[in-house]
């Protein structure tokens, strides 16, 4: 029996997991970033959307002091995270077929645009519909998900599919079947989830990569400064005065 702590055996599995992710989805990384700055040299928009948890990774990219502000979240009604009440309403929205039309068809999303989908399990309507109809407008989809869940478990879109077989670059975040890293034989159930840190992870990763592959080209690098730092606000308000029709959250 091991004599680490539950917190040292969390932070090993989460440390094992990244370096899983660095290691095995180097590739899709690159992918996925240079689609990013392929958007932006070319004019168009950045969206992130996840739902749940998931809308936790989607979320770190928006507004972030060093990060890019041409990201912008496109947010779901009551599936955005666990501020709807009841909690539970979230997970049955992702079910509801149709929702992600609606949300797509009354967003600024267009041809030329790219869409950041998070979701762990990548089974429900909401993720696999916002990602295939995304697509048919024109826009390009990276889909960050774990694989397995496609193989062990089913579908819950009406088509079969999963969000990994709607999108242009696939990051597999490696997360197990169920999102809990730890077990105790006093413990009836898995417990300690790790998918926040490493879908959070991967998510910077694409954003370093879409920054550096911009300023390789000689691009302009959008970047927001932390308006905690001296000249911080100076420097976000000429971005925003810059790039104010590709950015949405401040409308």
């Amino acid at each position: 029996m091991s004599d680490s702590t539950p917190a040292e055996q969390f932070f090993d599995a989460a440390i094992g997991l990244l370096q899983r992710a660095r290691a095995e989805e180097a590739d899709a990384v690159e992918a996925a970033g240079t689609l990013l700055a392929d958007t932006v040299a070319g004019g168009g928009r950045l969206f992130a959307f996840g739902a749940g948890h998931s809308s936790l990774a989607a979320q770190d990219v928006v507004y972030r002091a060093g990060g890019l502000a041409l990201m912008n979240l496109l947010a779901v009604p009551g599936a955005v995270g666990v501020d709807v009440v009841p909690a539970t309403l979230g997970s049955a929205l992702e079910r509801v077929d149709g929702l992600a039309t609606a949300v797509l068809d009354s967003s600024p999303l267009r041809a030329g645009d790219a869409l950041v989908v998070v979701s762990l399990s990548g089974r429900n309507a909401l993720p696999v519909e916002m990602a295939r109809h995304a697509r048919s407008l024109g826009v390009k989809v990276i889909g960050l998900t774990s694989v397995a869940y496609a193989a062990q478990t089913t579908s819950r879109h009406s088509s079969g599919t999963f969000l990994k077989d709607h999108c242009d670059v696939v990051i597999d975040s490696k997360i197990a079947i169920g999102d809990a890293e730890l077990t105790l034989d006093t413990i009836p159930a898995p417990f300690a989830p790790a998918s926040t840190v490493v879908t959070s992870a991967l998510m910077q990763a694409v954003m370093a990569t879409a920054a550096a592959s911009l300023a390789a080209r000689g691009v302009e690098v959008p970047l927001l400064r932390s308006g905690n730092v001296d000249g911080g606000h100076e420097w976000n308000r000429r971005i925003f005065e810059d790039y104010g029709d590709r950015i949405f959250y401040r409308h």
